[in-house]
């Protein structure tokens, strides 16, 4: 069988090596962090030295509660951060749709970004104390909100700021970066080459959460996954080539709009390297993932939560995409190990499905 293209990466990214290596290691010394004796110790010692290793990767000086990934990160900040009304982007990530009791939406604008105009005017109504949440990088768009701006609005009524970062590289020498603006910050192991089933919460004050009794200095119950909290470290501890990504997703969108396609919120300020939205008129999503995985290449119809029951992006329709458009668009998201090869196989497979027949050849764009 030929090899395939996997190009799904913000769904899951493939466990690396390391990562794999570090769990390995700690299953075959597998004991209770939590238990007195000389085992439990050094259990314990080793879940510190994974946890002081997640908050370097993420250049984080304050606390880290250990998770079963970004999903019960965000939960528990929704259910049990110490702030009044909750106030949540109408792009957000469906988890946070889910944990969110009554909040107040906060719309963006066609290319996805925050209103900044429109989030000033609600945090003023919004009581004492309130909690906003982010994504940086758009799990379906990759469109990266304005986290400077929306954090000094956020500062100014003395609320405080829940970054979604699950979907972003921890490496990233970004000048927004949601280190130097954010009170809770979530991450995830499995988006990042680390394994499924653990993540974690980036706080910088405890004092801002309800406590709850048991492990993680009782901010969780339950026994610490000490095997995945390795994986999840050697993981972040693995580089990832952020400006080659960078120029393959460029030449990839290039290609996609030579070849009549369209790129969602390419006119936003910044999106990430990692993910993009790519409609193809006249083809529907559902057609186009059939079509590419006959072709050999793995991408999807937005986010994984939606995509498998197919139901309409609430992502897109907020950006003010209307129905049968949104029903055009699939998600290419990419990888440490995304290849320029890669990027031909989807660019031809694109041409193939989409452009039949009557796209012009290379040979005739190149002599127009």
């Amino acid at each position: 069988m030929a090899s395939r293209v996997y190009l799904d990466h913000a769904a899951t990214t493939p466990i690396l090596p390391a990562a794999r290596a570090a769990m390995a290691d700690a299953l075959g010394e597998w004991a209770n962090p939590s238990s007195p004796h000389a085992e439990g110790r050094r259990a314990r010692a080793r879940l510190e030295q994974a946890r002081a290793s997640i908050a370097a990767a993420y250049a984080w000086p304050h606390d880290v509660i250990l998770t079963s990934g970004a999903t019960e990160a965000i939960r528990i900040v929704l259910r049990r951060a110490q702030a009044g009304r909750r106030l949540i982007g109408v792009t957000e990530h469906d988890a946070v749709m889910r944990a969110a009791s009554d909040p107040v939406m906060l719309p963006v604008d066609p290319d996805g970004e925050v209103d900044l105009d429109r989030l000033e005017s609600l945090l003023a109504d919004a009581g004492e104390r309130p909690l906003v949440v982010v994504q940086w990088g758009n799990n379906e768009t990759g469109v990266l909100q304005p986290l400077a701006a929306v954090a000094e609005r956020v500062r100014a009524v003395d609320g405080l700021l829940f970054v979604d970062a699950a979907q972003m590289p921890s490496g990233w020498s970004d000048a927004d970066r949601p280190q130097d603006h954010a009170d809770f910050i979530a991450v995830s192991g499995h988006k990042r080459g680390g394994p499924p089933g653990v993540g974690a919460l980036l706080v910088r004050n405890l004092g801002q959460l309800l406590p709850t009794g048991g492990q993680e200095r009782g901010y969780r119950g339950g026994t610490e996954n000490l095997p995945a909290a390795l994986g999840f470290a050697a993981a972040l501890a693995e580089p990832e080539p952020i400006d080659h990504l960078t120029d393959l997703r460029e030449r990839l969108e290039n290609a996609i709009q030579d070849a009549g396609g369209e790129v969602i919120g390419e006119d936003a300020g910044r999106r990430s390297p990692l993910i993009g939205a790519y409609r193809m008129p006249g083809m529907k999503a559902t057609t186009q993932l059939i079509r590419f995985d006959m072709a050999g290449i793995a991408v999807s119809a937005g986010s994984a939560c939606s995509s498998g029951s197919m139901r309409p992006s609430h992502v897109l329709a907020h950006m003010g995409i209307d129905g049968d458009e949104a029903g055009e668009v699939i998600r290419i998201s990419f990888g440490r190990d995304t290849s320029d090869a890669d990027v031909d196989a989807v660019i031809a497979a694109w041409r193939d499905i989409g452009c039949q027949p009557d796209c012009p050849d290379e040979d005739d764009q190149a002599a127009a």
